[in-house]
């Protein structure tokens, strides 16, 4: 029998049966809250349409951001966040939302309207252990690491909590709750292929950024909604961000 949990609302906190939570489509007064860490490897963008898509839901997102995950996100997606953090985390989350805000007009599915981000964003630093998440008692949903350093897989994989990230990732491994985790490296050597083997023995869901072409891209927001929709699939959140096979 599985026992309750604490998930979060627009009321507070609330008893929730986890099979009640885990549900593929939104329920009227349920939100769910997930949390996603973006760190130094190449593929911020990636984490950004995760974060976008998680928020269009009307699920809410505890955000962390690595120190290399700013400049990764400066160098690839052109968002300077890095001098908004003496304003507080509310205004990096500022930031991310406007940037998650612009209408999108390329790729198969870009419509060039304005996406209505219904859920709650939320910035935590990635030194501040003192947040929610760094607790098991926190309701929290799944957490994503998108995109994931080999160095950041291999502290989590060793349960060495030096940070926020890796804190929040131990917790969903001691709670049993899904983490999911997107490395972004080539090539892999040893070292690498033993902690992801390491990580997923422990419960871990290793989705390497790795896009498919069956679906033929037309451009890099394509493959973008493929790796997306990818690990929405494996929160068991149902989505049609990239074409299925054969359909």
């Amino acid at each position: 029998m599985t026992s309750p949990s604490l998930s979060g609302g627009a009321c507070g906190l609330a008893l929730v049966d986890p099979e009640k939570r885990r549900i593929t489509e939104r329920t009227e007064n349920i939100v769910a809250l997930y949390v996603v860490a973006v760190t130094g490897a190449s593929g911020a963008i990636y984490g950004l349409r995760i974060i976008g898509e998680l928020l269009k839901r009307g699920d809410d997102v505890d955000l962390i951001i690595s120190p290399s995950g700013f400049l990764i996100l400066k160098e690839e997606a052109g968002l300077d966040l890095r001098g908004r953090g003496g304003g507080g985390g509310g205004s990096v989350a500022a930031g991310i939302r406007s940037c998650l805000e612009e209408p999108r007009g390329r790729g198969k599915r870009g419509k060039g309207k304005r996406p209505v981000l219904k859920g709650r964003l939320n910035f935590f630093p990635s030194d501040d252990l003192t947040a929610s998440c760094a607790s098991g008692s926190a309701g929290v949903e799944a957490m994503v690491v998108c995109p994931c350093s080999m160095g950041t897989l291999a502290r989590i994989a060793s349960g060495a909590s030096t940070n926020l990230i890796e804190r929040a990732a131990d917790c969903a491994l001691k709670e049993k709750r899904t983490l999911v985790v997107v490395p972004r490296e080539t090539p892999l050597n040893t070292i690498h292929l033993e902690n992801m083997l390491r990580l997923g023995r422990a419960g871990a869901a290793i989705v390497p950024a790795m896009p498919a072409f069956y679906n033929r891209p037309a451009a890099i927001d394509d493959m973008v909604d493929f790796m997306a929709g990818k690990v929405l699939d494996m929160l068991g959140l149902e989505n049609s961000l990239y074409k299925r096979w054969k359909k």
